[in-house]
């Protein structure tokens, strides 16, 4: 199923291959269209190294219990030849201008975290 352009719903799977209930798609078609608008305007794939995280493997590997994933709503990403901090950027440039919604957004050492929970939180790991 896609559900952005560039973005299938496989894309997004948990890693334990567990199934998407309906409403984690709705957000998930929300999200994909937050990616797409960062993809178009970087003119490069972005590859999503977590996405949707059932309750169970995000326990398992130490999520934050309230975590995003678990709701459809974050996805950690990559973007092959730039820097998280370089994807950061992009990404506050394309919320400032309206092409993307407000929400977390976290810094790691070779990936980005973003979510579309609505209200800015910022952090760097």
């Amino acid at each position: 199923m896609n559900l952005s352009k560039n973005f299938s719903l496989s894309e997004f799977q948990s890693k334990d291959g567990a199934s998407f209930p309906d409403p984690v798609i709705e957000n998930l078609k929300i999200l994909a269209v937050q990616l797409q608008a960062l993809r178009d305007h970087l003119g490069k794939p972005i590859t999503i190294t977590s996405g949707y995280r059932s309750k169970e493997h995000n326990l398992k590997i130490g999520g934050a219990l309230d975590s995003y994933h678990v709701r459809g709503m974050a996805a950690d990403i990559q973007v092959e030849g730039m820097k998280p901090k370089e994807v950061a950027e992009a990404i506050e440039l394309l919320i400032k201008e309206g092409k993307m919604m407000e929400g977390g957004l976290g810094i790691y050492r070779t990936w980005i975290h973003y979510d579309h929970r609505g209200k800015k939180i910022r952090w760097k790991k």
